[in-house]
């Protein structure tokens, strides 16, 4: 998509308070779970309007506090977000590129038309914890058109690496910040320095995946490993359940320097 345009410095994929946020992303829903698998956008502090029938809305979780009669201030957003649920997390999630086949491999660069080819070397996601698990999914690829799939989930205990398919599988453990006696919001920006993971694909200390035994650590006839400099990513997915907020990208990692659109602001009181 992006791969030989000239890139910004900084770049937003995804905005919740655009006029079509999500015009480069497919979205994916459980269809046989109609009442508890879909993709919404609501007001993050009054979760409103509510999904279509039959969809029935979880809630955030709650949080006690020092004050009762000032609980809720600061913890929602006064903004549109993308709301995402499931019980099937697997199942329901938004993506980009829409239509991408992220197994696919290609040992030249120029031929990876679908790649979303975006080459900053940090991501940043202002996301919600709904108290549910979650997940996420990059696809990297090094300067050889190797591309190695990173996945952090809420569920993940321990650092996986799944060598046997296609495309290797970095598989993290993610855990949101816990919750302060006087939190100003439950939202977070997660920051991602890309290159970081890319070299964890040729670890020889990462255990094999749950359920692989030995074969985890053994790439079949059709893997390529990613072990050279980092080029751009592929893809991104991002799965149920949570809320986001924006998805950008940029050179140097800092929150502090980004336009001022991109913070996060509550409710007045």
């Amino acid at each position: 998509m992006f791969l030989g345009a000239i890139q910004p410095p900084v770049v937003s994929l995804f905005s919740s308070t655009n006029n079509d946020p999500l015009r480069l992303f497919s979205v994916h829903q459980d269809t046989s779970l109609p009442a508890d698998s879909f993709v919404h956008f609501l007001h993050d502090e009054t979760s409103q309007p509510p999904p279509a029938p039959p969809g029935t809305l979880i809630c955030p979780p709650l949080i006690d506090d020092y004050d009762k009669e000032t609980a809720a201030i600061g913890y929602a957003l006064n903004q549109t977000v993308l709301h995402i649920q499931s019980p099937t997390m697997r199942t329901t999630y938004i993506q980009c590129p829409s239509i991408y086949p992220p197994m696919r491999l290609s040992a030249n660069i120029r031929q990876r038309s679908n790649d979303l080819g975006l080459k900053h070397p940090w991501m940043h996601l202002q996301v919600r914890n709904m108290g549910r698990e979650w997940s996420l999914e990059v696809g990297l690829v090094d300067q050889a058109g190797r591309i190695g799939v990173l996945r952090l989930s809420t569920f993940q205990k321990q650092p996986r690496l799944l060598l046997s398919g296609p495309s290797p599988l970095l598989h993290l453990p993610l855990s949101f910040p816990q919750a302060a006696s006087r939190p100003l919001t439950t939202w977070c920006t997660l920051s991602l320095n890309l290159p970081f993971y890319l070299r964890h694909f040729s670890s020889v200390q990462l255990s094999p995946d749950e359920g692989q035994g030995s074969e985890g650590y053994r790439p079949n006839a059709l893997t390529q490993i990613p072990s050279g400099a980092y080029s751009h990513i592929s893809y991104i997915r991002i799965y149920a359940t949570c809320r986001l907020r924006r998805i950008w990208f940029d050179e140097h990692g800092s929150s502090h320097n980004v336009p001022w659109e991109f913070q996060l602001y509550g409710s007045e009181y």
